[in-house]
């Protein structure tokens, strides 16, 4: 097998570029165009994962996030927000042809965030993500998401717009310990499924080229949960976008895009809190954050 080629990630021109793909503003425009996403997740025990992916997606730019659910956990996560819409159907034996037609409607679904691990709700998820893969939608596969790969990763083998965001504990389960091993497993996904593999470096693998591109250390030391519900739901929206564009590379930019703005949010946060630092309060600095390393201020009224 050849070897893995190490290259950093050259911020400045990503930005460069992930600047020109940000849709404008305009009247012209209706509900749904800048972003319809969908989040599978949600369970009693963790109803925060899919607000934060959800409303993630909504706060960088996306019109309408869906959150597709557990009854147990829908009426909470309505809680959370008004602005979601919330579907209480993951633990119903027609799970997945209540959720069929909606998929049609949506750019990216997230899969993953809060799931849990009851088996009858990843048998769901399982059916949902076949379904996504079938019909060529874009999904992201987080946390539990992942944990249904862990003994069936060739779902996503030979996949098109698919990306994998694990972190360090994630990515051994997926493809085992030894970089060797990890190499050869990967190199089975294709060309079509690029891995998110998070840490203090986040590191972007392109399977098909042996290619692992580190970004730069950003962030701060706080390392509270939610931080990656909240990478897998603005990654959902800038996928979108950049699928949308003439640029080569759609999920290794939106990625990298993602990587580089959930770094400068907590980063921003801590500024301000320090320790106390939590993911809702990162949530807080989407707006200024975003404007501030994104943002195309040109408004058209066409």
């Amino acid at each position: 097998m050849s070897k893995i080629i190490q290259i950093p990630v050259h911020t400045e021109k990503l930005l460069t570029i992930f600047r020109t793909i940000i849709p404008k503003l305009s009247n012209g425009k209706y509900k749904g165009q800048y972003g319809r996403i969908g989040v599978i997740g949600g369970s009693l025990e963790y109803t925060g994962a899919p607000y934060f992916a959800a409303i993630t997606a909504m706060k960088v730019g996306a019109d309408l996030s869906h959150v597709f659910c557990h009854t147990e956990a829908a009426t909470v996560i309505k809680s959370y927000s008004p602005d979601l819409i919330v579907h209480p159907v993951l633990d119903r034996d027609d799970a997945v042809e209540l959720i069929k037609p909606w998929i049609d409607r949506l750019h990216v679904l997230v899969i993953g965030p809060g799931l849990g691990r009851d088996s009858r709700i990843l048998k769901t998820a399982t059916d949902v993500m076949k379904l996504c893969l079938e019909i060529g939608k874009p999904i992201v596969i987080d946390a539990d998401g992942l944990f249904i790969l862990n003994d069936n990763i060739e779902l996503v083998c030979g996949q098109r717009d698919v990306i994998l965001t694990p972190n360090a504990i994630e990515f051994q389960r997926l493809f085992g310990k030894d970089p060797a091993t990890a190499r050869e497993r990967m190199s089975l996904l294709g060309d079509g499924v690029v891995i998110l593999e998070k840490g203090a470096n986040d590191k972007i693998h392109i399977p098909h080229t042996n290619e692992v591109y580190t970004m730069p250390t950003g962030g701060s030391g706080r390392r509270c949960g939610g931080q990656g519900d909240l990478l897998s739901g603005s990654l959902a929206t800038f996928f979108y976008w950049s699928l949308q564009s003439n640029q080569p590379n759609p999920a290794y930019l939106a990625v990298c895009a993602s990587s580089y703005f959930v770094k400068k949010i907590n980063f921003a946060a801590f500024q301000k809190l320090g320790r106390s630092l939590v993911a809702s309060d990162m949530i807080k600095e989407i707006s200024s954050v975003f404007n501030a390393e994104f943002e195309n201020t040109n408004f058209s009224s066409q």
